[in-house]
């Protein structure tokens, strides 16, 4: 492709649409973390009515979400060394800011004004904010309380409603940010998203070995082959549809009948999980900002490890159940570090296989807390 004059031609004029397609990322990405992040820790009302289980159940989803993060950008990092090199076409307007201490960057998280950290694309400060105003607005009386919800669920809809339509268009946007790419560096981006891909794969089959076998078989006394075998249709269709939502009612069925359960326990933890526990998609994205920070040239110190953590972490909470949406919920994070956001046209461009195998994690994590907390907690009456 790099010696043909007339693909040269065509990959140049397609760019203006890959920039069309970044700046329509970017004009949701803000309102649907907001309205989602809102919705989510208002619903959960005083966090002190939560009690034993839903400490426990916090506890488990924030404690395993570190690790998952880890594992992604260890494997990932290793993975790098078989990634060839490359020089990345300049990508305008995306300035790249002096990286932060850890300390620095916790500070940052604190914003003076929300709405001029919302005008500035500042979004984690945003995140913090829209958190602590959830959960001041989930103290309310309950009535009011849902009016906001109710107000912010809508919300939260229809802006999944244009991610769809932004999704819709998405190969036309990524051929125009990828086709540029290719053209000056040839086929060695193809081999790096393969290596992306087979890394991911790897870190997804560690994180579940080596946090989520040893947990129930340690405090539940669960073995394996009972546990995957008993969650085999939930498993099955978030795989099938990259949706832990949607397996929702199967995940009901297997982990009541099939783990042994408590009803309570399942109704309450298994939507809030689907709601706000996506471990593979954490570590989906830990890997994806190690990756994309290679390729883009930009280093991540030792010192500012700890702050992509805290990064990732809170974009990881943000993840709503729509295909890709770990992709385009990625940019905070990117940015954070001066990362390219144009850098997700390429995880989009290959994301249908991560994300079906990121979805069927993100299900064994939200069984494994419902089964860990029931075999922990009392019985709800």
């Amino acid at each position: 492709m790099t010696g043909n004059p007339v693909l040269q031609a065509i990959a140049r004029e397609s760019a203006p649409l890959g920039k069309l397609f970044i700046n329509a990322i970017r004009m949701i990405v803000i309102p649907l973390v907001v309205a989602i992040i809102f919705s989510s820790v208002a619903r959960l009302g005083d966090i002190r009515k939560l009690g034993t289980i839903g400490g426990k159940t916090l506890v488990f989803y924030w404690v395993t979400l570190v690790p998952a993060i880890l594992i992604g950008m260890s494997v990932m990092a290793l993975g790098l060394r078989f990634v060839p090199d490359m020089v990345m076409p300049p990508v305008d307007d995306v300035p790249i800011p002096q990286l932060q201490s850890i300390t620095d960057f916790i500070v940052s998280l604190i914003p003076p004004n929300p709405i001029a950290a919302a005008a500035d694309g500042a979004i984690l400060p945003l995140i913090v904010f829209t958190a602590l105003f959830a959960a001041a607005a989930g103290t309310l009386p309950i009535e009011r309380r849902e009016r906001m919800i109710t107000a912010a669920e809508d919300i939260g809809e229809a802006l999944i409603k244009l991610v769809w339509w932004v999704l819709l268009v998405a190969p036309i946007g990524v051929f125009g940010l990828i086709a540029p790419a290719t053209a000056q560096m040839g086929w060695g981006i193809i081999q790096s998203l393969g290596v992306f891909i087979i890394s991911v794969a790897l870190a997804l089959i560690l994180f579940v070995a080596v946090v989520f076998v040893p947990l129930l078989l340690i405090f539940a006394k669960l073995g394996p082959l009972k546990f995957f075998k008993g969650i085999l249709g939930a498993m099955s269709i978030s795989f099938s549809t990259t949706s832990t939502a949607a397996a929702i009612p199967v995940t009901l069925e297997e982990v009541t009948k099939n783990l042994d359960v408590s009803d309570t326990t399942a109704d309450l933890l298994v939507p809030l999980g689907a709601s706000i526990f996506r471990p593979g998609s954490a570590l989906f994205q830990g890997a994806a900002i190690v990756f994309l920070a290679h390729i883009y040239g930009v280093p991540i110190a030792l010192g500012t490890v700890g702050a992509v953590l805290l990064a990732t972490f809170l974009v990881s909470l943000t993840v709503a159940p729509v295909p890709s949406s770990s992709v385009v919920t990625m940019a905070p994070a990117l940015e954070a570090i001066g990362v390219p956001v144009a850098g997700l046209a390429l995880m989009l461009g290959i994301d249908r296989i991560p994300d079906m195998m990121r979805s069927a994690v993100n299900v064994i994590g939200q069984i494994t807390a419902a089964v860990m907390v029931d075999k922990s907690a009392p019985k709800p009456d």
